[in-house]
């Protein structure tokens, strides 16, 4: 036989709404916060990185090439991610981890230290192709992709997410895939139809590669939090995994 007492309870807390909001876990109650000014940049960067690397397609003769190249590489998964950040902004739901976004920003700040600040490093696979007088279409697209879009990767780190995102771990995990890529570029040259850094070169970018993560990771851990924090940023810089 059922307990009466027990059954009168049950229906009470049935229809209790406090008992209900108890039972809810908090993540589903919780309000979104929608962050439109994020939105709206990041999706202006996503606008920026695709257009420089169209321009760079125009621009080759053979653009099937330019997928080898580390800037291209780096601005490609910079539009795919801004994009889905952009759209995680405007809606409100959990940002893209820093993982993946510190890893890219520091590919970016990579091809744009090779670009302006490594010359002798400039004809390699990290950055786009150039031979003779460059067109219109190619100076423009190394200014979005050298240019424009690191410091778009830059101010939006900066200036729209929350300090303190990346770990400790994350300084030999981001430069696995610039460094595989330079020992790519070392082994095989003519697959990416650059000519091979020279020893000297490859020690210069090996330590960028490095030393980048760290600087990164370092600032991120000083910095103070944006003026822009409440309901336009991400909460927790950009949600890290744990």
């Amino acid at each position: 036989m059922s307990d009466p007492t027990r059954t009168s309870q049950s229906t009470r807390h049935a229809t209790d709404p406090a008992a209900a909001a108890a039972r809810t876990p908090a993540a589903a109650v919780a309000p979104s916060i929608r962050r439109p000014l994020a939105a709206a940049f990041r999706a202006g960067l996503t606008a920026a990185a695709l257009t420089g690397l169209v321009l760079a397609a125009l621009g080759d003769p053979a653009p099937a090439h330019l997928l080898t190249r580390f800037t291209v590489q780096a601005n490609l998964a910079t539009a795919l991610v801004s994009a889905c950040s952009a759209h995680r902004a405007w809606t409100g739901r959990r940002p893209v981890s820093p993982r993946l976004t510190g890893a890219l920003l520091c590919f970016l700040a990579l091809s744009a230290l090779v670009h302006h600040a490594l010359p002798t490093a400039d004809a390699t696979a990290f950055t786009l192709p150039g031979t003779g007088t460059p067109t219109a279409a190619q100076v423009l697209s190394r200014l979005l992709l050298h240019g424009l879009t690191p410091l778009a990767a830059l101010a939006d780190w900066l200036l729209l997410t929350a300090p303190r995102g990346f770990r400790l771990p994350c300084a030999w995990q981001w430069p696995a895939y610039p460094l595989l890529y330079l020992a790519f570029a070392l082994a095989f040259p003519t697959t990416a139809g650059a000519p091979p850094p020279t020893v000297t070169t490859a020690l210069a970018l090996a330590l960028a590669v490095c030393l980048l993560p760290l600087i990164a990771i370092g600032i991120d851990q000083v910095r103070p939090s944006p003026r822009l924090h409440k309901n336009r940023i991400s909460p927790t810089g950009i949600s890290p995994l744990k």
